[in-house]
This record gives structure tokens, C-alpha cells and sequence, in this order.
């Protein structure tokens, strides 16, 4: 594999990102095959949001240039928007970048449960209503080619094991 390869993992607040990115990093991990995990929501986290300024991309060309530098040609990213702007993210990583775009979906019901575990309080309303306003937009915006996958009955282990199957790492 000469060209990147990058895995977008996006979705809702609380509908496992992070979670599932972790346990594909695991399974690959444990199966040999050289990958890396960037977060992308801590490329651009700053005050104030330097979203005009490309940074998230801008962040995301320089880190892929060190483990590009060191053979690494697979990437698992995630970012809530992530499938929404493949080709933005993928130009970051460089020309001839393959791109396959997962969306992750959840009930508002699982969604709210998960957030529950990690949000309080008045804080916990507004990630639950941005949320759910995040799932309809993405629902509505997302490629047609983004695989879909239902994550309230899955556990990260088996919904990661779907994403392999689906890149063929």
C-alpha cells in the first residue's frame, strides 16, 4: 500500500466515535497491521474557534506528515463532521488519498444514556439537543457512499470488526 488509506469516523455526540476508533486500533493492533488514530475534534479546540483559519486541516497535514515520514499509511479519524468533508481531509493527507466514510447513527434514547455517563448537569441538555440536531443534519448531508451503522445494539468490538471488514485492513 503506497497511498493512504483514511477511515472517517463520524456521528452524533454520543454515539461512539472515539469508543469504536479505540477498539479498531485494538483489533488492528493486535493483528499486526501499522495504523494510526488522530481525534479530530483537538485539532482546532481553541478560543477563539480558528475554524477560518483551516486549522483542523492545517493541524492534520503536519501530524500526517510525521507518521506519513515513518511508513504509516493508514488513518483512523475521527470528528463528528468528518464525512461531510472528506475531501478537504483528504487533501491534507495529500493526493491520491483513498477515503472511506463511516457514519455512525444511534437512537436519541442511546445517545442520551451514553452522554449521561460523561456530561452533568445543564451541560448535559445541550449536548443531548445539539446532539440530536447533529443527527438529523448528518442523516440528511452525508454522501450516499458513507457506510451507515446502527450502534445501539453493537458493541465497539463488533462494530469495529464491520469497519475492517468494509476497508479490507
Amino acid at each position: 500500500m503506497n497511498n493512504p488509506h483514511m477511515l472517517l469516523i463520524g456521528g452524533r455526540s454520543g454515539v461512539g466515535k472515539s469508543t469504536v476508533a479505540f477498539a479498531i486500533h485494538g483489533l488492528l493492533s493486535a493483528r499486526g497491521v501499522q495504523h494510526a488514530v488522530i481525534e479530530g475534534d483537538a485539532l482546532d479546540l481553541a478560543y477563539p474557534a480558528p475554524w477560518k483559519q483551516q486549522m483542523a486541516e492545517r493541524n492534520l497535514r503536519a501530524i500526517w506528515s510525521n507518521y506519513a515520514a515513518d511508513g504509516y499509511r493508514r488513518l483512523i479519524y475521527t470528528n463528528t463532521v468528518s464525512v461531510l468533508e472528506a475531501d478537504k481531509l483528504a487533501r491534507a493527507l495529500g493526493k491520491d488519498t483513498e477515503v472511506t466514510s463511516v457514519l455512525l447513527q444511534a437512537s436519541d434514547k442511546t445517545t442520551e444514556e451514553r452522554l449521561g455517563c460523561r456530561e452533568q448537569g445543564d451541560s448535559l441538555g445541550d449536548h443531548v439537543d445539539r446532539s440530536a440536531r447533529a443527527a438529523r443534519f448528518l442523516d440528511a448531508r452525508s454522501p450516499s457512499a458513507a457506510h451507515r451503522i446502527a450502534t445501539d445494539t453493537l458493541r465497539p468490538d463488533g462494530i469495529a470488526e464491520k469497519i475492517i471488514q468494509i476497508l479490507k485492513w
